[in-house]
């Protein structure tokens, strides 16, 4: 396989740990953080992605990934997909055989996102400040057998946008899964599945697994 020694990435870290969110939670996972991002969630728990991260070819980065013994791979941010050599980076991934996770805010477009990787999409709820740079084309292009959706809650106005926006797109049917995430610190684990639960919601929730089992401050787990 020919792989590109020019194209370049800013990234953050890259790290091996367990997934803490997704369907894919408590799978060893390794991490491909890229820095940058274009929204400034209120809520937001990487706000050091945003700082100048190191620049390294797609190869490198292919090495370092290889290191580990995992195939599953996440793609995330910051926001990965403001950098266009990233779209590679997937590709070359899913050809050497990784199960691709892709973390991406829902502001960017996903048209031109390599087939075969798993888009796990948020949607900016009221809380975060960002409602307004939702790019709600994005669903077009979701897998419905492969792709989930996140909503990160912090409040009841949130959950109350969030159920709305999973009626008016018909999310269940239009992904693998609806993810419903509290905000760390801001509501209760058992009043927001209360909600769900009096409601009979057909989503999931999740909790940050990573969290729990490290320091909710630390970097690289």
């Amino acid at each position: 396989m020919r792989i590109d020694k020019v194209k370049q990435l800013e990234v953050c870290e890259i790290f091996y740990s367990i997934q803490g969110e997704s369907t894919w939670a408590g799978c060893p996972t390794v991490f491909v953080r890229l820095s940058g991002c274009n929204l400034d969630c209120s809520w937001c728990d990487t706000k050091y992605a945003f700082e100048r991260g190191t620049m390294y070819c797609i190869e490198d980065i292919l090495k370092i990934v290889s290191q580990y013994k995992c195939k599953i791979a996440e793609i995330t941010g910051g926001e990965p997909l403001l950098q266009e050599p990233v779209l590679l980076l997937i590709k070359i991934l899913i050809e050497m055989g990784y199960t691709v996770l892709l973390e991406t805010n829902g502001a960017c477009s996903i048209k031109n996102v390599p087939p075969g990787v798993i888009k796990i999409m948020d949607i900016k709820c009221p809380s975060s400040g960002m409602t307004d740079r939702m790019l709600w084309e994005n669903i077009d292009y979701l897998n419905p057998f492969l792709d989930e959706v996140k909503f990160v809650i912090a409040d009841r106005n949130d959950y109350e946008y969030a159920v709305e926006k999973v009626h008016q797109y018909q999310l269940e049917k239009r992904c693998k899964a609806v993810l419903f995430s509290p905000v760390s610190g801001r509501i209760s684990l058992k009043e927001l599945a209360y909600w769900i639960l009096n409601d009979g919601l057909r989503i999931r929730m999740q909790v940050q697994l990573h969290k729990i089992i490290w320091d909710e401050n630390i970097k690289g787990f």
